[in-house]
């Protein structure tokens, strides 16, 4: 059997799209569509079935793909150790969004580029949680940092760290409005207090809110910056309130130039999965990043 047939066949199978799996494998869709027929004509049955958005695996198709992947996956490892042992450097391209890859991953990437004595250049890119997932499937990137974690068989996400979000004030307005102010009457202290957001719609406050408050956020954004920090910014300036990472504003406390206005018995947590595309941790270099952060990211929680 062809091992370029089972290798499209493999990509369609965790892409769930022709279309998809032939921006990956750099074919055209006729392409990858005759392959899958050839290979269906080899085992004389159908692979998948055809559906009016992508393809579902049929059974056959299931167990090919339990038996073919490890197997590919295996023969990737091998040719990527060989390019790995013939090559000075390796190009990492990573995505996520801005603030967390700034602060966090870009720094602790940047003590693994001269391990071994290899250099391991690196490529970020920044989006949101649905441009940075799309960009991995369709090949754009090897790792990716996301809020959300992806659905099917294209991707494999880890969980790799929560961060607590708290709400912040300059200390004019944490005095104003009295510091650790009551859950009960929280909200209405706080509808007098300017909002600073990334978007909008309030999604850190309105979801803080949610979280701790059980209602909706007090008033719309006052000020609205596409970047957390641009709020940490504004927020220090005196601008209003704003949720935060506690990782993105630690020093800022420390410092006092911000005040936390309240402390709930639970804090309001999201998560980061490291995401790749199914088999890519084959590679080197990939697997090598991706554990680096695992390993790393235990002292971020």
């Amino acid at each position: 059997m062809d091992l370029a047939l089972l290798r499209t066949f493999v990509t369609v199978h965790r892409a769930g799209s022709f279309t998809r799996a032939a921006a990956l494998l750099g074919l055209s869709q006729p392409a990858v569509t005759s392959q899958i027929r050839t290979l269906e004509r080899q085992i004389g049955r159908p692979l998948f079935l055809r559906q009016a958005r992508g393809v579902t695996p049929t059974p056959v198709g299931d167990e090919l793909a339990h038996k073919a992947a490890p197997h590919l996956d295996a023969l990737v490892e091998i040719a990527g150790t060989g390019l790995e042992e013939s090559s000075a450097s390796r190009t990492l391209h990573l995505a996520g969004p801005a603030e967390f890859v700034a602060e966090r991953v870009l720094p602790a990437l940047t003590g693994l580029t001269t391990e071994d004595g290899r250099s391991l250049d690196l490529r970020a890119s920044f989006g949101t949680a649905e441009d940075v997932l799309d960009g991995l499937a369709a090949g754009h990137h090897d790792l990716a940092i996301s809020t959300v974690r992806p659905r099917g068989a294209l991707l494999s996400a880890t969980a790799l760290c929560d961060e607590e979000h708290v709400l912040v004030a300059a200390p004019r307005w944490a005095e104003r409005v009295g510091d650790g102010v009551p859950l009960h009457t929280g909200t209405s202290v706080l509808e007098r207090v300017p909002v600073i957001e990334v978007h909008e719609s309030l999604p850190f406050v309105a979801r803080y809110w949610a979280s701790v408050f059980d209602s909706r956020p007090p008033s719309p954004g006052s000020v609205v910056v596409p970047d957390l920090r641009a709020v940490l910014a504004c927020t220090v300036a005196g601008a209003g309130l704003a949720v935060l990472p506690r990782y993105l504003c630690a020093s800022a406390l420390e410092k006092g130039a911000v005040r936390v206005l309240y402390e709930p018995a639970v804090p309001p947590l999201r998560t980061y999965f490291l995401v790749v595309r199914t088999g890519t941790l084959a590679l080197p270099y990939v697997a090598r990043a991706h554990d680096w952060l695992q390993r790393t990211a235990t002292d971020w929680c």
